[in-house]
């Protein structure tokens, strides 16, 4: 049990490890250094406060691990670009006419959907239904301003950057598709949450 208990500690530090040694190797020669910047800011952004706040609160593992999938996922993005990760398995496979990693990364930004349920239960800071709805809609509303940012991001960088940044892939519904993709990977989190067993923290 005590190596169990040890071993559950340590989770979130190899997870920490393991992000910073892929990013560290994908920083290397990126398609394009422009988009690179770009994609990676916010993903070193979401990684330091994780681990700047980490003493202060905690989360599951569960909540580390759901967390790390959009970490890991944006970085091989922004190495290579969305748009040109080497998918083509999937994208035969399903015979897909484009490459959907990024709609993979959309998923996974879901996902953050359980943290956000988890502070707000173990904080006990309002009922069970309001806390998936609040969790459910502020991925949802992410969602909404990162298609945004990424609009103007885009008409500012211009030419070929600005299109791999916006990743739409010659899809006039790419930005509704990928707010769906958000909406999903929320969903999945919050079901998830249901059978996680959080409750709040004791004083």
């Amino acid at each position: 049990m005590q190596n169990e208990s040890a071993l559950s500690r340590l989770f979130p530090h190899g997870l920490a490890i393991a992000f910073l040694v892929l990013w560290t190797a994908l920083a290397v020669n990126p398609a394009m250094r422009d988009v690179w910047w770009a994609e990676n800011v916010p993903a070193m952004g979401v990684f330091l406060l994780l681990a700047a706040t980490y003493r202060v609160f905690r989360f599951s593992n569960r909540a580390y691990a759901l967390m790390a999938c959009w970490l890991f996922i944006h970085t091989i993005g922004g190495h290579y670009t969305f748009a040109n990760v080497p998918f083509g398995f999937v994208t035969d496979l399903f015979g897909f006419e484009r490459n959907h990693f990024d709609r993979l990364g959309h998923f996974s930004i879901g996902l953050y959907a359980f943290p956000i349920a988890e502070l707000l239960t173990r904080k006990n800071l309002a009922k069970p239904l309001i806390i998936r709805l609040f969790a459910l809609f502020a991925i949802m509303a992410l969602a909404a301003g990162y298609e945004i940012i990424e609009w103007w991001a885009a008409e500012l960088a211009g030419g070929e950057a600005g299109i791999e940044f916006l990743g739409s892939q010659g899809d006039v519904w790419d930005a509704q598709k990928d707010m769906l993709c958000d909406t999903l990977g929320a969903v999945t989190a919050l079901a998830l949450f249901a059978f996680s067993g959080i409750k709040p923290d004791r004083a």
